[in-house]
């Protein structure tokens, strides 16, 4: 067989990944190769002239190598096919594909071109050997998806070590009122998960914890977790808010996402897991002043529960598998000026409005506006008060904040276009006389009855604007939103009283650093790269290190509880037969080279 070898990127990804002449000279030494062309960024592919050199040549396979060789595909299977060649015999050497864009990048294209031209599946030559698997399993983060992995290998009898890094587990979902699209509530799909997870006895709950230092290898991996001082005893606390009542610090609540306070003494929200108070060191007059001042707290506690002057604790913990459920964090707004996002009053961020809405939030769920309000500590401000606070008469909804957007981030965050839809119907079922516009770019109602959903928004009387938003602006005390209307062909304004911006979902806080610690690719984008997008969605190329949910990209909540329960029941295999596999990533350009071509012989 004579095989042709073609270069061309598509200039998607780290292009400076892979050395290209390397690769070039490495192909061209390949047994069956007798013609390599760099064809450069973006190249124009000519089949009618492609077809003449596949003739002249007497090529009977095509390997297109580069970042993305699939969007050149079409032109070289049309030349194989006018030089009468088996258009079957164009085989594609993805580097982006099969983690070629990053760490050891040019050693991996050579191994996933060396498999393209002798017609083998990379993923079947790329097997790395097994090793012995410790049973206990560590999960980073408790939102759904560390929960939902939890249960599943807790339930089986197995050892789970959840880490979380606040003072409860829940996650973003915990903070949501409604869930789309068959608007159940939120807490009452959760908050029964949680309780299962703090009441398990094969799982240990590590709340108010990070994750210090990584080291061992697949199936044997030392874990270091630093316990962050709680300085109030879970075991004895009763959660009776004394401690709170009496704290005189007040700072903002991350819970409420900055629309409400709580103390320096808290319990994140009151259905928390574990159910009891912690003190904030940050904001705590006692731990700030060395203990000079205050502690009023544990004077007032009628447990005598609260130690103050506790420590943090490094905790070591020896496990066969690492899940990654770490989540997400939500696109910083200020960042789009346009929007004066913290600067109107009545701009509000997608996971402020949920706070707002919820009958658990600082209003009962009352959706209304922010009123002034002059304090001697911190002067003037705006702040939600629902004895002053009046409805919004006009709320506006703007998708895509921060997503598919070049100056920002260019992919979508999936999960914005139904949560604007959702917060539409929480307007007009709440405040029935208000009038909701929806300003979206594409509506993107992709899963199980979403379609419907958006269907059914539209029936309910909220005016659905297909277009960009312009800008957010205030004029003569009015707040006013321009934007365009792509179907009437217009620019709009329309007066409005709120404003909800549909932030899109970005990789949450320290995934770089676990990246780090675990030698883990990520993309582009931050978020964490899994082995294959198609054919192992939940492993990566660190044996026994998984990922679920929501860290891996965005998702919804269906498909995160999809992943981890995925994710737990590879875990699961692993421990019952007490074997796993290697890290792809060790495998060097010569043991992949010779199992292809034992492959190619059977």
């Amino acid at each position: 067989m004579r095989i042709g070898v073609y270069l061309c990127q598509a200039g998607i990804g780290d292009v400076d990944a892979v050395n290209l002449h390397s690769i070039a000279s490495y192909a061209a030494n390949l047994p069956s190769v007798e013609v390599v062309r760099d064809l450069g960024l973006l190249p124009k592919v000519e089949p009618d002239a492609f077809a003449a050199e596949i003739r002249a040549e007497s090529l009977d396979r095509l390997v297109i190598a580069g970042d993305t060789p699939g969007f050149f595909k079409p032109a070289f299977t049309r030349a194989m096919a006018l030089a009468g060649e088996d258009p079957k015999e164009v085989r594609l050497a993805s580097f982006n594909a099969f983690g070629a864009s990053s760490g050891n990048g040019t050693a991996r294209a050579k191994s996933v071109l060396a498999c393209a031209a002798l017609g083998v599946p990379f993923p079947l030559a790329a097997v790395p050997d097994t090793t012995a698997v410790r049973p206990g399993t560590l999960i980073v983060g408790g939102g759904i998806s560390g929960i939902q992995a939890a249960l599943e290998i807790a339930d089986a009898g197995k050892q789970v070590h959840l880490v979380e890094r606040t003072g409860t587990i829940g996650g973003h979902m915990a903070m949501f009122d409604k869930t789309f699209p068959t608007l159940d509530c939120a807490a009452c799909i959760l908050t029964p998960k949680m309780v299962s997870v703090g009441q398990h006895e094969m799982i240990d709950l590590m709340t108010y914890s990070e994750v210090a230092h990584i080291s061992g290898s697949p199936g044997d991996y030392t874990i270091k977790v630093r316990k962050k001082a709680r300085r109030v005893d879970v075991s004895a606390c009763v959660a009776c808010n004394v401690c709170a009542d009496v704290c005189p610090q007040r700072v903002t609540s991350e819970f409420d996402n900055g629309i409400a306070e709580r103390k320096a003494a808290y319990i994140p929200f009151p259905q928390a897991v574990p159910n009891a108070y912690l003190i904030d060191a940050e904001s705590c007059t006692y731990v700030q002043s060395d203990g000079a001042k205050c502690g009023v707290c544990a004077k007032k506690c009628p447990k005598e529960c609260i130690d103050l002057d506790q420590a943090d604790e490094i905790v070591e913990l020896e496990v066969g598998n690492i899940i990654l459920a770490t989540g997400y964090d939500v696109y910083d707004a200020t960042k789009i000026e346009r929007y004066n996002y913290g600067t109107l009053p009545n701009v509000l961020t997608a996971l402020e409005f949920e706070r707002l809405t919820n009958a658990s939030g600082p209003t009962g769920g009352k959706i209304i506006t922010k009123t002034k309000r002059v304090s001697k500590k911190r002067g003037e401000e705006w702040v939600f008060d629902v004895d002053e606070g009046v409805p919004p008469k006009s709320v506006a909804i703007i998708h895509c904040v921060g997503s598919r957007d070049a100056n920002h981030n260019a992919y979508c965050s999936r999960v914005c276009c139904m949560y604007s839809l959702k917060f539409a119907h929480l307007v007009t079922e709440k405040l029935p006389g208000a009038k909701c516009y929806e300003f979206y770019i594409d509506m993107r109602a992709f899963g199980k009855g979403y379609e419907e959903f958006a269907n059914r928004i539209k029936a309910e009387g909220t005016f659905v604007i297909r277009g960009r938003t312009a800008k957010v602006f205030a004029q003569d005390g009015q707040m006013m939103i321009r934007g365009e209307d792509i179907i009437s062909d217009r620019l709009v304004d329309f007066p409005v009283d709120m404003v909800l911006l549909s932030v899109g979902l970005i990789p949450a806080h320290g995934s770089a650093d676990l990246a780090t610690m675990l030698g883990l690719a990520t993309d582009d984008d931050g978020w964490f790269s899994e082995l294959d997008y198609n054919a192992s969605p939940t492993e990566t190329e660190r044996g026994g290190v998984f990922v679920a949910g929501a860290c891996q990209a965005p998702k919804d909540i269906p498909d995160t509880v999809a992943q981890a329960a995925a994710v737990a029941a590879g875990v699961l295999k692993s421990i019952a037969t007490g074997r796993g596999l290697n890290s792809r990533a060790d495998l060097a350009l010569s043991d992949i080279e010779r199992r292809a071509t034992s492959l190619v012989r059977i």
